[in-house]
């Protein structure tokens, strides 16, 4: 490579190398010469300048790759602006003749690629030193885009950005026809296209006065189009398009002549709002379309437009900065709230929609007020928002007071506040955590009223706002413990004041559990006396719950709750109270499975539905005492446990039935019912329930298998049964970004609600404050499937082989008996459940079984390797080298090996291919003994072949993730593949095109296990390896 380290290329050492090498040789001259260029005299430059420019120009028609190309653009940039630019118009003229030539065949794109770059870097180089060209220039590209393909049309937006940079105001004859063309690229199929085109209208907007005057409406219902079936790069890259145009709309001062000025629309901050609220309640669909879906009861507004708006406020309001923000401060909350209000019934029409929506209005807030206001300023903002919250709460009618607290409020008057509180709340609690010990003046102002307004609406009719001013109480705890006792006692006594409001009984209850969640953040804890306090006070309500059927459910729900609550003091407090807790444990379940016959035979709906909560309340205490104070769980107090548990399991086999003989109200109870039971039984020893396991198990098929079932929400259940290091090859978000708090809700998709409080109030006080993070429970239906998942796992390992067999037997046949999407939903809870059996064996080193069970357990783990869900695949290579580190028999392995080689040499599909190359590599990483040296060079040699499948970019992501997995595995059996390895990742590197930002994560995964395996040897080579990646 020495050789390649002069100022003219050495041709003659260039054509004696082969094609792979050339290419390396030619990018290390490259590297070079930009630099040696900027260190090198004038007069030097312009002495080899001629025979320079003829080398490079000569490069352009060697089909040059991605970084190539782009390293010959700006050498060729740099030359002419050190030295002559006498032949630069003929640099242009032969650039443009490229692009014009009619040849169209794949060989000679990378020629126009490189020459629609190098006139990109030209004029961003030289600017107006070029004159009118650009106007030939410009219209020859736009003219080539026509029959451009994805790569072409994404190095042309590029290319147009760079021109536009270097041109400034000089390039306005040539704006309408560049905003025309990347106006049809925003919407582009490509996603890495509508990238492009964004970054292009992004330079555009800063000289093209008509984008964000005349232009504004059309450019801002264009991002909304382009936001529709988007990726998270391309929702961040409009999102910046969109903000930055209307941010330049609001505060621009229009030049020109008085006459020019008139004649130029001027827009108000009001009307900026209300397109990005339209965007935000109708997406891009017109208001006749809108309302008629509204109509309907359908909504016209997907996700990702949603979340791309959302993104945009934040960048309009970054972009006008914390200045700004603070004086416009009152009108910019009132606008975000109204989002979410009742004047806008689209947006909150149904629970899934109103869950989104706060969570977007909550990112919005965060985003500005969290990031861009100074102290003094975000403590005027929470006065504010406690402003809004007293406006709020006159919406409900009247203060509420002792008197009327039990006078139910209209269900419109509930709904037309219900989420802006929402929201008002969780940003109030947010600032509070994040000003810590600042924001003590506030709770002491008595104008600003801040603990009255949140406790004001603690007994608001909406259960989500009474859980949003509960959590407001847990941060205002966290950031000021001082306040915390105070508070519990105030809570205590409104409790037990207004023990005969519904409303008051589950606001206060929620309140107390929450600021009992804060003790463990708070270094002084509270007094002790004030556990028996709360123990006394949840007994009257377990005890009194009967008295009143209009406050059954309520007192019961609250009384366990507080239990729940009071065991996350710790054993030191819970020692006092056991005895009592112990007791009521006992007494909620029937002592006998006559006893529960005779509940069935005389209850009816509303006794079920108040029976079930407690139970379910019950189970949730006694897990938080499991999970809280296991230093008290001894031989005794297990033995205490134990009794009412038989119990629950028979009513847990009943519930069936007992949901068929009333109905629908007890659907969420029985659901929320099982997932407690599940989720006490994973915490206990499985030897506690022995006798149960069986009819556990059967129940867990059931679940799992169930026919009502529609959502395959594989986000939520599979990452945990995939290996972490595997979830870097799929989808971005389910990564950390600055993002994850609304684009984590685009993984469960349309049909599938998002986490949300009031899903699992007793949440509350189990989640730890994690920074500004609300605790975002799923739906009961979609938790229990996941607790049913990992306590099948645990059960199935500990039931004789016989019963074993069979229920796997009974899944398989359950997927082979449904169709369509519904046997997509019951492969996946299938397959989870396996997953976690064999994590779970596998980890505990226990045994599969006989020779049946690696049968059907490969059957099933086979087809999964071929679901066309990515993250089922990923889950099942995990599962398959599970398997054969359970059966731990070389044989097995080496078979298990040898299907996945057939299937890849054969199969042409890519989910075929992705899923047995990632097995291959998951093979190797729990197993690497099986890495003899033919088997390597087998595995070695197929994913070679893969990884050069340039038709398809999964196939290569997936390849050399299980490649970087095999590297890392083999250890010194690798050391003979390291240099043809290498070639690979340079070559790859080389041509793979920048739009493939997963095939290049996966070749950074692979060097990176190439560094670890050879250590120091390969530190010489990482300036080269940094250059070509960057």
């Amino acid at each position: 490579m020495e050789l390649a380290h002069s100022l003219l290329l050495n041709e003659e050492t260039c054509s004696q190398l082969g094609e792979v090498q050339k290419a390396e040789f030619i990018f290390e001259w490259l590297r070079y010469l930009e630099k040696l260029l900027l260190a090198t005299s004038r007069s030097d430059v312009r002495e080899k300048q001629k025979t320079l420019v003829e080398q490079l120009l000569s490069l352009l028609n060697s089909s040059p790759g991605p970084p190539t190309r782009k390293l010959l653009s700006k050498s060729l940039a740099i030359l002419y602006s050190i030295g002559d630019t006498f032949s630069v118009y003929e640099t242009i003229d032969k650039c443009n003749d490229l692009i014009r030539s009619k040849d169209d065949s794949p060989s000679y794109l990378p020629t126009k690629l490189a020459a629609v770059v190098c006139l990109g870097s030209l004029y961003k180089k030289l600017g107006r030193i070029l004159g009118n060209t650009f106007t030939d220039t410009v219209g020859n590209i736009l003219k080539a885009m026509k029959s451009a393909e994805s790569q072409g049309r994404y190095e042309i937006m590029l290319s147009l950005q760079n021109i536009l940079n270097g041109l400034g105001a000089t390039a306005a004859p040539c704006h309408r026809d560049v905003y025309k063309a990347a106006r049809s690229c925003l919407t582009d199929r490509s996603m890495a296209v509508r990238c492009a085109a964004a970054k292009c209208l992004l330079e555009l907007q800063k000289e093209a006065i008509f984008m964000w005057s005349t232009d504004l409406d059309s450019v801002t219902t264009l991002c909304f189009k382009s936001f529709e079936g988007s990726n998270y790069d391309v929702r961040i890259s409009v999102s910046k398009l969109l903000g930055t145009v209307l941010a330049k709309a609001v505060i621009s001062k229009h030049p020109g002549t008085a006459a020019s000025r008139q004649s130029i629309r001027r827009v108000s901050l009001e009307e900026v709002l209300e397109l990005l609220g339209t965007g935000f309640l109708r997406g891009s669909s017109g208001f006749l379309r809108a309302s008629g879906d509204m109509l309907k009861g359908t909504s016209s507004v997907s996700r990702d437009v949603r979340v791309g708006v959302t993104q945009a406020y934040v960048v309009f309001v970054s972009t006008l900065g914390g200045g700004w923000l603070e004086k416009n401060f009152a009108a910019f909350l009132s606008h975000i709230l109204n989002l979410v209000s009742q004047s806008h019934p689209k947006a909150t029409q149904t629970q899934i929609d109103a869950v989104c929506c706060r969570r977007c209005i909550s990112f919005i807030l965060r985003a500005t007020i969290g990031s861009l206001l100074g102290e003094k300023a975000q403590i005027a903002a929470v006065k504010d928002i406690c402003q809004a919250i007293w406006k709020l709460k006159k919406v409900m009618d009247a203060v509420i007071s002792d008197g009327n607290l039990e006078t139910r409020l209209s269900s419109t008057d509930v709904a037309a506040s219900q989420h802006m509180l929402v929201c008002a709340l969780q940003e109030l609690g947010n600032l509070i955590h994040s000003l810590g010990t600042t924001a003590a003046p506030l709770l002491q102002d008595s104008s600003a009223g801040l603990l009255d307004s949140v406790i004001s609406v603690i007994s608001h009719p909406s259960i989500c706002v009474r859980l949003a001013a509960a959590w407001c109480l847990h941060c205002i705890a966290v950031a000021l413990p001082s306040y915390l006792t105070p508070l519990l006692d105030r809570c205590l006594e409104r409790l037990t004041v207004l023990k005969s409001s519904p409303d008051a009984v589950t606001g206060f209850s929620f309140a107390v559990a929450a600021l009992l969640g804060a003790v463990k953040h708070c270094p002084l804890g509270i007094p002790h006396g004030k556990g028996k306090i709360i123990m006394t006070l949840a007994e009257d309500l377990l005890c009194s719950a009967a008295q009143n059927s209009r406050l059954s459910a309520q007192r019961t729900q609250a009384g366990w709750l507080l239990i729940a609550a009071l065991m996350t003091l710790g054993p030191a407090v819970v020692s006092h109270h056991l005895a009592r807790v112990l007791l009521l444990w006992k007494c909620v379940f029937p002592a006998s499975p006559k006893d529960l016959e005779t509940e069935k035979s005389r209850g009816d709906s509303f006794t079920w539905q108040v029976t079930l909560e407690g139970r379910a309340g019950a189970l949730c205490a006694v897990k938080s005492f499991v999970f809280h104070c296991g230093d008290l769980l001894t031989e005794e107090v297990i033995q205490r446990l134990l009794p009412p548990l038989p119990c629950a399991v028979d009513l847990l086999t009943q519930l069936s039935s007992i949901l068929k003989t009333y109905g629908s109200p007890l659907k969420t109870p029985s659901v929320v019912y099982r997932q407690r039971l599940y989720e006490l039984l994973i915490l206990l020893p499985p030897e506690a329930y022995e006798g149960n396991h069986c009819a556990i198990l059967k129940e867990l098929a059931a679940d799992l298998t169930a026919p009502d079932t529609q959502v395959a929400a594989s986000t939520f259940l599979l990452p945990p049964l995939c290996h972490q290091d595997d979830l870097l090859i799929l989808s971005p978000l389910l990564q950390e970004t600055d993002h994850r708090f609304i684009e984590e809700q685009l993984l469960l998709g349309n049909g599938v609600a998002c986490g949300s409080l009031e899903y699992d109030p007793y949440c509350i006080y189990e989640k730890d404050v994690d920074g500004d993070s609300v605790p975002k429970p799923l739906p009961p239906t979609l938790s229990v499937i996941s607790s049913a998942a990992k306590l099948f796992g645990i059960v199935c390992a500990h039931v004789g082989e016989a019963q074993r067999l069979l229920i796997l037997e009974q899944l398989l046949n359950s997927i082979k008996h449904t169709k369509g999407a519904r046997q997509q939903v019951v492969q996946l809870h299938v397959v989870s459940s396996v997953s976690s059996f064999l994590k779970y064996v596998a980890d505990s080193k226990g045994s599969l079984g006989a020779e049946e069970m690696r049968r059907l357990v490969l059957t099933l783990v086979m087809g999964a390797l071929e679901s066309p869900i990515p993250l089922l695949r990923c889950a099942a290579a995990e599962a398959w080298a599970r398997l054969a580190q359970v059966v731990d028999d070389g044989a097995f392995t080496a078979g298990l090996a040898q299907v996945s080689f057939d299937k890849l040499k054969s199969a042409r599909d890519v989910v075929t291919r992705t899923g047995h190359s990632l097995a291959l590599g998951s093979l190797h990483r729990y197993l690497g003994g099986i890495s003899s040296s033919q088997h390597l060079n087998s595995c070695v040699g197929i994913l070679y072949t893969l990884s050069q499948d340039s038709t398809s970019p999964d196939v290569q992501t997936w390849a050399l993730h299980s490649l970087s997995l095999i590297i890392d595995s083999a250890g010194p059996l690798y050391y003979i593949h390291v240099e043809p390895t290498l070639s690979l990742i340079i070559m790859l590197l080389l041509n793979v095109p920048p739009t493939h930002a997963e095939v290049h994560q996966s070749l950074g995964r692979c060097l990176n296990a190439l560094i670890t395996t050879l250590g120091p040897e390969l530190q010489g080579m990482y300036n080269c390896f940094c250059d070509v990646l960057y």
